[in-house]
């Protein structure tokens, strides 16, 4: 089994449920089949296991120094990234008519995954990459692409996004770096950014910053925002790279984890002039940067879930050859120790993750293949209602991985007992890194404000119907399985108490009492979806487990964490929506001064 990826389970979910082959039978993807998509799968596995994991733990020890005003970093990382360029692996999502691979958005989100289970660190670099390049291509001018779009692709130029503030955080608000016309339909940036992920280093000729600010008299609030592209370094009319563009690293932030990502203050205009361009139309600067945010988001979701997945490689593989103590039926101290895998609390720890790690992985599949399918669709309703469902979808898929697959990195540490603390074994720190995700690309309790603030209502509950229409029909299609007829109405009560805490809280007139409960009814509803790709899961495998010749092992192994998830975890989800449909505001009254006394 290699440490990076578990490619059986990748072509059990592409292929088996998902229906990837349906796909690739689309034009705008037939250059593909499943041959070639192993093929991908093959290269990104080779470079993830000898360039990105080889150097994961020297990495962590040895993080991002800041010396006289530049970064140090270890050779190590720049050959990694390199390799990927070298691959495609930068452009393999991007169009053919623009230099891109034109690979289907699941294959290249997958693959990102592998690079994530190997070494997050290395990967962020490429997928903030490939995040701003998009942002580029969907929004940006036509002269904006011919100068960035290529040699971002190519690996070349790297990519951020520069959105917080040391005094605004997540409130954007209240960002205020400035944006002054100047001649030529330039401006000059002024202004400083915090927690840049990938905002300075020397791994990439130049790095182009995506940046939020305002113009003069804008708008106050999130009306008031624009977009600007600044380059690290200036570029001449020809592409080539002209004068530094004066945007200084004034620090590094050091990380609980993902410690090789350089995470930085920048400071625009202090030096000199900076100069952005900017990007489509005057204050719509958020929801341009929204379509990054979406994107990054479903990223961080598939990182949770693949740093997940490492932990869970590496403990089961443990568990499996460490010895220890004996069975509870055998009294005597003479006979052989067995295998910790034979204790039944290891087991419970070990399916604990199997059934966050790949009912999580197939969420953010799910959310990923929603957006081929956009791609594909060629009727205007159909592309409205996958845009819909993946709005719903979005905070739950970079949410629930980001909480539960911690968890599940947490039981790994757990399974090696003692030795899971020490820096011998690699369980602590992919513990480590997988805790930012819960804060990255936005907050645990902002994604519950956003679902049940906003996403649950657009449109007045399509997005939620629809969401709801797609988990019955798997409902009606699991109580023809026998193995799992308990679960599908286990499933169908769980839709009915999630409808009914909505219903509660969108029909209270006060909003903050509504909302008092959000990171709840967040959780639960990520358990209802999740318990959903778990139902979707074992259906497909109670099928395939009769087949003759099949592997029966990996389809029962499906069937019983589908029955750990609905009987350990979804009961949870019903506790949590009972306490959202009473809007209970004991978090909501506690007054600052009762925490302690005054």
């Amino acid at each position: 089994m290699s440490p990076v990826a578990n490619r059986r389970d990748l072509d059990f979910l592409l292929f088996e449920v998902l229906g990837l082959e349906r796909l690739l039978l689309e034009p705008r993807f037939a250059a593909y089949d499943r041959t070639s998509i192993s093929g991908v799968f093959d290269v990104v596995q080779a470079i993830a296991e000898s360039e990105f994991l080889s150097c994961a733990p020297k990495l962590d020890t040895n993080e991002p120094r800041y010396v006289s005003g530049r970064v140090e970093i270890i050779p190590e990382v720049k050959r990694a990234l390199d390799a990927c360029a070298a691959a495609g692996l930068f452009g393999a999502g991007f169009d053919e008519s623009v230099g891109g691979l034109q690979l289907p958005t699941v294959v290249t989100s997958l693959s990102t995954g592998i690079l994530s289970c190997a070494n997050v660190a290395v990967a962020n670099y490429q997928f903030l990459t490939v995040a701003a390049a998009n942002l580029i291509q969907t929004f940006g001018s036509e002269r904006q692409k011919e100068l960035f779009l290529a040699p971002m692709m190519e690996g070349r130029w790297f990519g951020t996004m520069c959105l917080s503030e040391p005094q605004a955080g997540s409130s954007l608000a209240d960002i205020r770096a400035r944006a002054e016309p100047m001649e030529g339909g330039r401006y000059r940036l002024s202004g400083s950014k915090m927690w840049i992920s990938g905002g300075d280093h020397e791994l990439s000729e130049n790095i182009i910053h995506m940046v939020l600010a305002r113009l003069p008299n804008a708008p106050p609030g999130v009306k008031g925002i624009s977009l600007f592209v600044a380059p690290k370094h200036l570029v001449e009319a020809d592409g080539r790279l002209g004068a530094t563009n004066n945007i200084a690293l004034a620090g590094l932030n050091h990380k609980l984890g993902q410690r090789g990502t350089t995470n930085c203050l920048l400071s625009f205009g202090e030096g000199g002039e900076t100069v952005g361009y900017l990007v489509g139309e005057a204050h719509k600067g958020l929801a341009y940067m929204f379509h990054m945010m979406n994107e990054a988001r479903i990223s961080v979701g598939m990182s949770s879930a693949m740093i997940g997945l490492a932990g869970y490689l590496y403990s089961l593989d443990y568990a499996r050859t460490r010895l220890q103590g004996r069975s509870v039926k055998d009294k005597n101290p003479y006979a052989p120790q067995v295998p910790i895998i034979e204790h039944a609390d290891v087991k419970r720890m070990l399916l604990a993750q199997k059934a966050s790690v790949e009912g999580a992985l197939a969420l953010v599949a799910y959310c990923a293949m929603l957006v081929d399918q956009k791609a594909v669709a060629t009727v205007a309703q159909d592309r409205a209602d996958l845009d819909l469902l993946l709005d719903l979808l979005t905070p739950i898929a970079k949410s629930w991985p980001s909480e539960h697959c911690l968890e599940a990195n947490k039981h790994a540490i757990q399974v090696l007992g003692g030795y899971g603390y020490t820096r011998d074994y690699p369980v602590e720190r992919l513990y480590r890194d997988n805790r930012l995700n819960h804060i990255h690309e936005g907050a645990f309790g902002i994604q519950g404000l956003d679902l049940l603030g906003r996403k649950v209502r657009l449109e007045g509950g399509r997005a939620l119907d629809l969401l709801l229409a797609r988990v019955r029909a798997s409902v009606i299609e699991a109580r023809a399985v026998s193995a799992i007829i308990g679960e599908a109405s286990l499933l169908e009560d769980a839709l009915k108490a999630l409808e009914g805490a909505t219903a509660k809280a969108l029909s209270c007139e006060d909003p903050e009492r509504a909302l008092a409960n959000a990171t709840l009814y967040l959780d639960a509803f990520g358990h209802v979806v999740v318990a959903w790709m778990w139902l979707k899961q074992a259906t497909v495998a109670a099928t395939a487990e009769n087949q003759i010749g099949c592997d029966q092992d990996f389809y029962a192994g499906k069937i019983i964490a589908c029955h750990y998830f609905f009987r350990y975890e979804l009961p949870k989800a019903l506790t949590q929506l009972a306490l959202v449909g009473t809007l209970d505001t004991t978090c909501l009254s506690i007054r600052p001064e009762q925490f302690i006394g005054r």
